[in-house]
């Protein structure tokens, strides 16, 4: 849908958008008002507004269209078709309708026509509208939605970081864990990860188990800010259609992603249903970087794993099956910042061993961050570590990097508030200086271990069967010390004991 991507960028990213607490107050009334009326899943909460704000994008893009073609007389392709019911489908012909008509319009005639765009919309959006449902439940509460969103577009959503940073919060209320432990990553978090492998314009970005999206998002505005000045326009149009990839089994997942990336200023990413561990998913040497939060405490039909994941480690479990997958999609050189449960990195079967043996051995494995169980609260409580490596087929892995992860700039409770202990700007300080991490000793927070110790310990990649830990000598008195103080302590408890007995005495 955005045909130069470039000029469509309304705000610099110096311009630092925020999401204040009178925008938060607008969506939630929004939300609210969904729940009023009964539609009471987040997830379909997130998606019927989803809709709307692409029903109205639509209209925005036409708007655009007709003005380019005023100003130069150059013939622009229509969104919508030209006559009276055409045009009677667009937003702002009818936002300002009786809310009946509203209804009418949108769940007769927008709806349908949306789902319709497949083959005459190249968005990745409008690939996976086939199986959508108009679920919002009256006119009023409908009503209501248009309204407040064209509020929010009118006087709040200056551009497209700011529409980005809406989505964002409106995810956030996802407080649901998936089936398989699939739950989002802390936007803080996914931003280390993308800042350690640092991504560039020219690089091909995946996430095969994208919920929704979250890693390519924040790819490309580290991409954005790093790069935007510099930029050429084949790198543009890499940008907006082939630098980012992603896949889910889930068609809500798809949309809600695509529409993130839609107002992240990607209009076509690679987005696509696909069950990245099986049969189904053919992709080899094709990324330059890989970025995920896999599924952990999954298992999958041994009958349905691709083989060429077998030959790595046999297994059906998500969480090792997804690392292996990493490395065949990888180029040679390839990056990988990815998120693994910490029995990856210490569990006993055949498998995991073969997997950090293939790891150490075979491939260039850089780091391990090892982040506290409750980064992932309230979704989950499960200890996760970050692995970084590099695909090279011919090993290269002389030592890695331990980090030792204690806050993440929130409390680890269920509430996860902010707070002044923050670990993250020093990991990356240190990740761009690794040079200087040789001469630390294993007692601190971060430190080198070799590979020949990694290897003489059955490939165990835990942080802690290489953290030396220093206790402190404690002096105790000596017996006949303590039995004096407690003969002391017994003396005055006779002393009280006579003393109340007094006082009740004197009472009676």
């Amino acid at each position: 849908m955005l045909d130069n991507l470039k000029n469509t960028i309304d705000v610099t990213l110096e311009e630092i958008s925020v999401i204040t607490g009178e925008i938060k107050n607008k969506i939630d009334k929004i939300w609210t008002d969904m729940w009023a009326g009964g539609v009471t899943n987040p997830l379909t909460v997130i998606e019927q507004i989803t809709y709307l704000m692409f029903i109205r994008s639509l209209d925005e893009k036409e708007l655009e269209n007709e003005s380019f073609e005023a100003l130069t007389s150059e013939k622009m392709e229509k969104i919508f078709p030209q006559d009276d019911d055409g045009q009677a489908m667009r937003w702002s012909k009818f936002k300002d309708k009786d809310s009946r008509e509203i209804f009418g319009v949108i769940g007769q005639k927008v709806f349908p026509f949306i789902k319709s765009l497949n083959g005459n919309n190249a968005s990745a959006f409008s690939r996976y509208m086939e199986n959508a449902m108009f679920m919002i439940p009256t006119p009023q509460i409908l009503q209501k939605i248009v309204t407040g969103l064209d509020d929010l577009y009118e006087k709040d959503l200056t551009g497209l970081d700011m529409q980005g940073d809406l989505y964002e919060y409106m995810l956030d209320k996802l407080a649901t864990a998936g089936q398989n432990g699939q739950f989002r990553t802390p936007k803080h978090i996914r931003e280390m990860m993308v800042q350690l492998v640092n991504p560039t314009p020219d690089d091909t970005i995946c996430d095969p188990a994208c919920g929704t999206a979250g890693f390519l998002v924040s790819a490309s505005e580290y991409v954005r800010k790093k790069y935007e000045a510099t930029m050429t326009s084949e790198q543009w149009e890499h940008f907006d259609k082939g630098a980012f990839s992603g896949f889910d089994t889930d068609s809500t997942m798809l949309r809600i992603s695509a529409m993130n990336l839609m107002l992240h200023s990607i209009s076509n990413p690679d987005i696509d249903y696909k069950d990245s561990v099986s049969k189904q998913n053919e992709i080899i040497s094709k990324y330059s970087i890989c970025l995920a939060n896999p599924p952990f405490a999954g298992t999958v039909d041994s009958e349905s794993i691709n083989d060429n994941l077998k030959a790595i480690c046999s297994t059906k479990k998500t969480e090792l099956l997804f690392v292996a997958l990493f490395l065949r999609m990888l180029k040679k050189g390839g990056r990988c910042a990815c998120i693994v449960p910490d029995g990856v990195l210490f569990g006993n079967s055949n498998a995991h061993k073969e997997l950090r043996r293939e790891l150490v051995e075979n491939q260039h494995l850089q780091a391990i961050i090892s982040m506290p169980s409750g980064v992932f609260k309230p979704y989950a409580g499960v200890s996760t570590a970050v692995l970084i490596f590099t695909k090279t087929d011919d090993g290269g892995t002389d030592n890695v990097w331990f980090y030792d992860m204690k806050s993440d700039g929130k409390t680890l409770d269920d509430k996860r508030q902010e707070t002044d202990k923050n670990d993250i700007p020093d990991i990356l300080e240190r990740w761009n200086y690794l040079d200087q991490e040789f001469d630390r000793a294993k007692t601190e927070q971060s430190f080198f271990v070799t590979k020949a110790e990694i290897e003489g310990n059955g490939y165990d990649l835990s942080i802690n069967k290489y953290k030396e830990v220093i206790y402190e000598k404690v002096e105790y008195d000596s017996p006949k010390v303590i039995m004096e103080r407690i003969d002391q302590i017994d003396e005055e408890i006779v002393t009280l004991k006579t003393e109340l007995k007094e006082l009740l005495n004197l009472d009676l």
